[in-house]
C-alpha cells in the first residue's frame, strides 16, 4: 500500500488524478476502521490532512461553505446557530476523539447510510463541492449524491471539497436510535428542517435504507396540510391527526432490512415515533418565536 501525501488542493487532485483508486483519508475514522479489519485493502491511500483548506469554513450572508475535513467537534461549537441539525448529529458522533478528527466528508466519501450527517444534510438541502484537476469544480445536489449501498456520485478523478449548506431560516431537529449511547452505529436516524421562508418541510432517514433517503411523500403532505391549516401564520400546534399521518408516511418511506442492530420492523417504527417527535419539539420551538394568536391551541 503506498501512502500519498500532498501539501496542497492542486497536488492533492493532481494525485488523485494520476492515481483514480486512491482512497482519500483526513480524519480516517472510517476508513482506518476498513482497512484494520480487512474489509479494505487499497493500492494508495490519498492523506488530505495537509490540506488546509479542507479545514476551514466561511459563512456567507445566505449559506455556509464547510470544508470536508473541518471535525464535528467545531460544528457544534461554532455553527450551532447557522446549522442546528447538523450540529445536534456531530452531538451523536462517536466519542470526542473521534469528533475531533472525523468531518463532513468523511461520511459523504464513505456514503455508508448510517452515517450521522447524512439526515441533517437531507434535511437542510445541502450541496456536495466536488472537483477533479481536468474538469474543475461542480456542485451536487445532496438528494443526486447517494447512489446505492456505501457508493456515491464522485468521478473516479474527483475529491470532495467542501459542502455548501443554507443557514437554518427555521427550527432543526436531529433523532438517532443506537443500541448504546455513544460509540454506535445508528441502528435508524431522522432528521427534520422546517423552512418557513419557502414554507416548507425538509426530512432525512438514515440506516433505514440502502442509502440516506427523504421522506418526500411525507413532507408533501405535511407541506399541504401545513399550509391549507394557515399554521405558518397562526402559530397553531399541528393536530395530532395530521403529526401521526406525517409520521406513518414516514414510516413508509423506509426499505429496512434485519441485522445484528435491529430488525426491519423496528427501524419502520422507530422511524415513525422519530418523525413525530421531532416535528414537534421543531414546530413548538417555531411557535415560540411567533405570537400566537390568543388562546391559539
Amino acid at each position: 500500500m503506498d501512502f500519498l501525501r500532498p501539501a496542497s488542493w492542486e497536488e492533492a487532485l493532481a494525485a488523485k488524478a494520476a492515481h483514480p483508486t486512491a482512497v482519500p483519508i483526513a480524519g480516517g475514522t472510517d476508513v482506518m476502521v476498513e482497512i484494520n479489519f480487512d474489509h479494505r485493502r487499497p493500492e494508495y491511500l490519498l492523506d488530505l490532512g495537509r490540506v488546509g483548506d479542507l479545514y476551514e469554513w466561511e459563512a456567507g450572508q445566505d449559506s455556509v461553505r464547510l470544508g470536508a475535513s473541518v471535525p464535528y467537534t467545531r460544528i457544534m461549537e461554532d455553527l450551532r446557530a447557522e446549522l442546528p441539525g447538523l450540529a445536534l448529529a456531530s452531538h451523536t458522533v462517536a466519542s470526542p476523539q473521534i469528533r475531533n478528527r472525523g468531518g463532513v466528508g468523511g461520511n459523504l466519501g464513505t456514503a455508508s447510510p448510517a452515517g450521522d450527517a447524512h439526515p441533517a444534510l437531507l434535511a437542510a438541502g445541502a450541496e456536495v463541492e466536488v472537483a477533479s484537476a481536468s474538469r474543475g469544480t461542480r456542485l451536487i445536489p445532496i438528494d443526486a449524491f447517494y447512489t446505492g449501498v456505501k457508493r456515491n456520485a464522485l468521478a473516479p478523478d474527483e475529491l470532495i471539497r467542501a459542502v455548501r449548506i443554507r443557514k437554518a431560516d427555521g427550527p432543526q431537529q436531529f433523532s438517532k436510535v443506537g443500541t448504546r449511547n455513544a460509540m454506535v452505529i445508528a441502528v435508524c436516524a431522522f432528521g427534520l428542517a422546517l423552512h418557513p421562508r419557502s414554507r416548507t418541510v425538509r426530512t432525512g432517514i438514515g440506516s433505514a435504507a440502502p442509502t440516506p433517503v427523504r421522506a418526500k411523500t411525507a413532507e408533501e403532505f405535511l407541506n399541504a396540510a401545513l399550509e391549507e391549516g394557515g399554521f405558518w401564520d397562526n402559530g397553531k400546534i399541528v393536530p395530532p391527526s395530521v403529526a401521526r399521518r406525517f409520521a406513518q408516511l414516514c414510516s413508509g418511506a423506509c426499505n429496512p432490512i434485519d441485522d445484528v442492530r435491529g430488525t426491519a420492523s423496528y427501524r419502520r417504527h422507530a422511524v415513525g415515533v422519530m418523525a413525530r417527535r421531532t416535528l414537534a419539539w421543531a414546530w413548538e420551538s417555531y411557535r415560540g418565536t411567533r405570537r400566537a394568536p390568543e388562546g391559539a391551541a
